[in-house]
């Protein structure tokens, strides 16, 4: 069934409705700014000048009678009361948090699509990229009430299903719970993770809304996430996920179609969530991951089996406060989680001053290394690695018996995270685990984030990394392929002018084998969706991994423009038969 978006998504402040695409006074998102009329008034003759000039001279000027003055300073303590009082009850938003702004041009939502056929405009498609690529991406579906971060817009799932050399495109929501629920009710109803709350009014409405709970209307043992940041293939399960809630079933089928198929409960317990990006062990089929919480203990780690059964959970006791935690690495022996200084308040949003993830100056920052078999956090070390804010690690190894590597993007500037325009670089961590000395090592002087490897390398060592060059996440200008051992850049493609893409992600070329062909390690393809700001127009991007200029391989033309989005993976034909 197709899911019609509402015919549009009002941009005034007080408005009730915000355009799906930008509107006519818009260019590509932007206001284009019209010269007023302004009247112009005769001027003075000199004659007239005079004569006011000479009654000024013989004017004086007599102090305003005290009744006078203590209206005035009555006035203006009434204004600025007023002000202050609309401020605490209503305050103006930030740009990173307010609709009109965040939601427009490229991040504009869309309407679903059924499965629609494409042209390939440039080369071929390979034919052993026999299955689908698929992008998960924040698409909101209703008219924000108030603050809505791009973080937060309801999951849409864009995808491309390859066969033969031809491409089929398909755009779906992911009908999360809370997607369903505000479907029904017309209007948003559950608060988001990232946007908070900003101002009385907020926190007003959301008490009005808990009647819809006691009530029996919202069932809070359903979660409450968009499951829009990445999608997961293990255990012969495909997932969308989110931070903030437990990963969402999905199933693709041979027209190309996709379909949720409900929540995964592998868990029963109030405000369930598992991270969004599992990490999966290639050779035992085991996947690992973490969940959050802003009770005791904060952090917990677990493993599935390669059967896809959640084992026991391992709380890490050591992390004392609510912390936010994106990402976690693996190596054959180690499980990494890399603290930031990112924390949770959830005062914070009760007052009605701002989002639940928060900012923590005097935080430090650390990197946490526990066998991934641990039954308990005994044996968790910590390591102190001032100023590392990593919310994406994209590989981790052991290198002799002493020491762990780990590549990861450090947010420079975390303070600045949700305005998506801060400063991070791609690092290269070493630990003596016993000695404990710490060495790290910038790898780009570039803005690199959202990158990914050759997933046969996961947890071993790995020599490249494709990373998107970004001037605002997540609107990649282009991709570079860093030689992780010896920091150069021995690769890239830039998409042009009014051009970008997304994260790039790395596709092996022997997929139908299964990870088991004898091929380089980067032997294989990078894909991302790329977007032509002046046109409007979208294509699909193949490149080849092992040319110094990433040549594009094929150019599929999609038959809309794709919103900009998160993480991506490619299944192949293989992998679609065994869900």
């Amino acid at each position: 069934m197709s899911y019609a978006m509402p015919s549009s998504f009002q941009l005034p402040h007080h408005s009730s409705k915000i355009p799906l695409w930008p509107s006519p006074n818009l260019k590509h998102g932007k206001p284009i700014f019209c010269s007023t009329n302004t009247t112009s008034f005769p001027t003075k003759t000199s004659k007239e000048k005079t004569f006011e000039e000479t009654c000024n001279k013989t004017k004086t000027t007599s102090p305003p009678s005290l009744p006078q003055s203590i209206f005035s300073h009555v006035s203006t303590m009434s204004k600025n009361l007023f002000l202050n009082t609309l401020n605490i009850i209503d305050p103006p938003l930030h740009p990173s948090i307010d609709p009109n702004l965040v939601f427009t041009g490229n991040f504009a939502p869309v309407s679903e699509l059924d499965p629609t056929d494409c042209q390939v405009i440039e080369g071929e498609l390979p034919l052993s990229l026999n299955g689908v690529y698929i992008r998960n991406g924040p698409n909101p579906q209703l008219q924000p009430r108030r603050a809505l971060h791009l973080f937060d817009g309801d999951g849409m799932l864009h995808s491309l299903r390859l066969s033969n050399g031809n491409a089929t495109y398909c755009s779906r929501y992911v009908k999360t719970y809370k997607y369903m629920l505000e479907q029904d009710a017309g209007f948003p109803i559950i608060p988001n993770f990232f946007s908070g709350f900003y101002g009385l009014v907020d926190v007003i409405r959301f008490l009005m809304d808990i009647g819809k709970v006691l009530t029996g209307h919202i069932d809070l043992m359903k979660g409450f996430g968009v499951a829009n940041t990445s999608i997961a293939f293990f255990s012969n399960k495909l997932l969308a996920l989110t931070d903030s809630d437990l990963p969402y079933l999905i199933n693709v089928t041979q027209t190309g179609d996709i379909e949720t198929l409900g929540r995964w409960e592998f868990t029963k317990k109030l405000l369930a969530n598992m991270s969004a990006h599992p990490k999966v062990d290639i050779e035992t089929k085991e996947t690992f991951a973490f969940t959050t919480s802003l009770t005791f203990p904060h952090l917990s780690f677990f493993r599935f089996d390669s059967n896809g059964v959640k084992q026991k959970e391992v709380p890490i006791s050591s992390v004392r406060k609510p912390t936010f935690l994106h990402d976690l690495a693996i190596t054959k022996t180690f499980a990494i989680f890399c603290e930031t200084q990112l924390g949770l308040a959830p005062a914070k949003v009760v007052m009605g001053r701002g989002a639940l993830v928060d900012y923590k100056r005097d935080k430090v920052t650390r990197i946490g290394i526990i066998p991934r078999y641990s039954t308990d956090d005994s044996d968790m070390e910590w390591f102190q690695v001032p100023n590392f804010n990593a919310i994406h690690i994209f590989n981790a190894w052991e290198s002799g018996e002493d020491e762990i590597v780990l590549v990861a993007s450090n947010v420079i500037s975390i303070e600045n995270i949700y305005d998506r325009t801060c400063d991070i670089k791609l690092e290269k961590v070493k630990i003596n685990m016993r000695t404990g000395q710490v060495s790290r090592n910038i790898l780009s002087p570039r803005n690199l984030e959202f990158g990914s490897i050759n997933p046969c390398y996961v947890g071993k060592k790995s020599r490249f990394a494709y990373m998107g060059v970004f001037e605002e996440i997540p609107k990649m200008l282009g991709v570079v392929k860093i030689d992780l051992e010896t920091g150069c850049e021995v690769g890239k493609r830039f998409y042009g002018h009014g051009c970008f893409g997304g994260e790039p992600l790395f596709v092996t070329k022997d997929r139908e084998n299964n990870f088991d062909s004898d091929d380089e390690e980067d032997e294989g393809y990078v894909m991302s969706y790329v977007h032509n700001e002046e046109t409007g127009e979208s294509k699909f991007l193949v490149m080849d991994a092992k040319s110094p200029e990433l040549n594009i391989v094929a150019a599929v033309k999609l038959p809309r423009r794709v919103p900009y989005g998160f993480h991506g993976l490619f299944l192949s034909k293989q992998d679609l038969l065994h869900f």
